[in-house]
């Protein structure tokens, strides 16, 4: 269902606000006028869509009906510049995330990403791939939160989601960083970082809940321990250089992946990711809840 949740909402944008506007309105033209709401639904109606086959009469009508028409010439005006700013925003996204299947398949790895870098002899560059989506993160934390609708638009293949591509790419920058045995790279942790804080931000509209501060082994992840060995001898067959102290590297791991375990989850649930490695294959720890979030937000600025 969430799939034409998007689509539909968008395409019965329009309709709704000049349904809303010509009901308003007709209550408006009946206290005026005091005639039938026949003729005040006429008159809304003809005023709205500047058809004019319903005269205004007398002085407040005529205000009734400039005002009417205005709000739905602006009506208009705005839904012809929020369709391009939408569009502009689902197809940076979306060129990402296209980019991302050459580099960690299809659905999208994390271990399929490290194992193709380091076949090409490329694990120094993976610096690239970590500044790339640093802003992709910041992209999307933006516009994701302030055009909501742009998080229940599916790709336009149907095994690509973002969240998916999101999680695949967090999920390699933190083994990265906690497994593979190459130089330290910031940039890697930056990355982590801006994609929990991305996420955080989407998931706050949404009112899923989440630890802000949570630390690894107190708050567990969705990734097991048998999980993580199965894939350590994965990358131990295929030649990738590994650190020697396993049990620390599950601890900084887990350290990464907590961060944003509970929102990556729960995002992909809601909006029923396909199933992908350790994103779109388990259920959310999260709880939607948005009555309770908005109540926060009204208390908030009762208070504020």
């Amino acid at each position: 269902m969430m799939a034409f949740f998007a689509p539909i909402g968008l395409l019965a944008l329009l309709p709704t606000w000049l349904m809303l506007i010509t009901i308003g309105y007709t209550g408006m033209f009946w206290s005026v006028d005091q005639g039938s709401w026949y003729q005040a639904l006429r008159a809304s109606g003809s005023s709205l869509l500047t058809l004019g086959f319903e005269p205004a009469h007398g002085l407040f009508q005529t205000i009734l009906a400039l005002t009417e028409a205005t709000i739905g010439l602006l009506l208009v005006a705005l839904l012809i510049a929020y369709l391009p700013t939408m569009y502009s925003a689902f197809s940076r996204r979306e060129s990402a995330v296209t980019l991302l299947e050459v580099r960690a398949g299809n659905p999208p790895s994390a271990l399929e990403m490290l194992l193709r870098y380091n076949r090409i002899h490329g694990l120094p560059r993976l610096s690239e791939i970590w500044q790339t989506w640093e802003t992709w993160f910041a992209d999307i934390a933006e516009s994701h939160s302030s055009l909501f609708a742009l998080v229940f638009f599916r790709s336009p293949k149907p095994d690509h989601s973002w969240i998916t591509a999101a999680g695949a790419v967090l999920d390699a920058a933190a083994l990265t960083l906690s497994i593979v045995d190459i130089p330290y790279d910031p940039q890697a942790a930056l990355c982590i970082r801006a994609g929990y804080l991305a996420l955080r931000q989407i998931s706050d509209f949404f009112g899923i809940h989440y630890h802000y501060d949570p630390h690894f082994p107190d708050h567990p992840i969705s990734i097991s321990r048998a999980e993580f060995d199965t894939a350590l001898q994965t990358l131990r067959n295929d030649g990738v250089p590994l650190k020697s102290d396993i049990e620390q590297a599950w601890l900084d791991f887990g350290g990464w992946r907590v961060n944003y375990d509970e929102v990556l989850i729960s995002l992909a649930n809601l909006v029923m990711a396909p199933n992908a490695p350790w994103t779109g294959d388990r259920q959310p720890t999260g709880k939607l809840n948005l009555a309770g979030f908005l109540q926060k937000k009204k208390n908030h600025h009762e208070h504020g």
